[in-house]
């Protein structure tokens, strides 16, 4: 099952020899806003897991999978699904480039690939702003981290600094991570961003321990790339079985374009087949 396209689930269905897939369909902005993608998806995932005679699926091979907001929402909704322990377990997510943190936004891959397209920074923070109604003129604050009060930078830093990516990510000059001056009013209107449901990566460790196993994929290209470095550190820490897969020459989006013939790149190819080849293995 999967918040990734219908194009790319069906290939990847065919492909892994799955006999079964759910491709879920929730309402969008500009109408809604949160919770209801999460509240449509949890739903949907519960009623799934609750049928799956019907659906014709093994018990034992269910793996839920989502792509950039697609995975964002699939990671909220199985550390939610941790809480309803008489449903059946998920055998594994798949977390194609993820969105997992709306909190610190200097980590490297923000600085390094904030114009890169598809998803620029720009971009990112307009739909940031309209999906959890936050006024566009605390992007400024948040960026800086003048939204973030220091006894909670203190608590999470463990979980959000870029002291947890690898070096190798860093640029030659990073610029250093530090909390603007505090803004009482910025932090009062985005402070809905510290919940698990929109931040994934601040679920506590009990939570986090009880996770499926897990296939990361990162792109070298892309904004949010060092969010799956710091989550693939957050389950590791926790015992959770991870498998990671960068793609060197990837960029945010880029499996949108796999099947687009003179549109794709290899990168495309690379990504799916590393998906294909995952769930086969399981």
């Amino acid at each position: 099952m999967g918040l990734i396209g219908h194009h790319h689930q069906r290939h990847t269905c065919k492909e892994a020899h799955s006999v079964s897939s759910f491709l879920l369909r929730y309402r969008k902005l500009p109408g809604y806003h949160h919770p209801v993608l999460t509240n449509d998806c949890q739903n949907a995932s519960i009623y799934f897991l609750k049928n799956l005679e019907s659906f014709g699926v093994d018990p034992s091979r269910v793996v839920l999978c989502g792509d950039s907001v697609g995975a964002w929402v699939m990671a909220a909704v199985i550390q939610a699904l941790t809480s309803f322990p008489s449903l059946p377990q998920v055998t594994a997510q798949v977390l194609i480039y993820p969105i997992l943190n709306l909190i610190n936004f200097q980590l490297p891959s923000h600085q390094q690939n904030k114009n890169v397209p598809f998803l620029t920074r720009d971009f990112m923070f307009m739909c940031i702003c309209k999906y959890l109604v936050i006024d566009p003129s605390w992007k400024d604050a948040m960026l800086t981290g003048a939204a973030i009060p220091l006894d909670k930078w203190k608590k999470y830093r463990k979980w959000l600094s870029y002291d947890n990516i690898p070096r190798r990510f860093w640029s030659q000059d990073p610029q250093p991570e530090i909390l603007g001056p505090f803004n009482e009013a910025a932090y009062l209107e985005t402070k809905h961003t510290w919940s698990a449901k929109i931040s994934p990566l601040l679920s506590d460790d009990k939570t986090i321990a009880q996770l499926p196993k897990t296939f990361l994929v990162s792109c070298e290209h892309d904004m949010v790339r060092d969010d799956a470095l710091l989550y693939k550190k957050r389950l590791e820490d926790q015992g959770v079985p991870v498998s990671w897969y960068h793609v060197e020459d990837g960029f945010h989006g880029c499996l949108l374009l796999f099947d687009k013939k003179c549109f794709s790149f290899p990168c495309c190819m690379k990504l799916i087949n590393a998906v294909i080849s995952y769930i086969k293995g399981i």
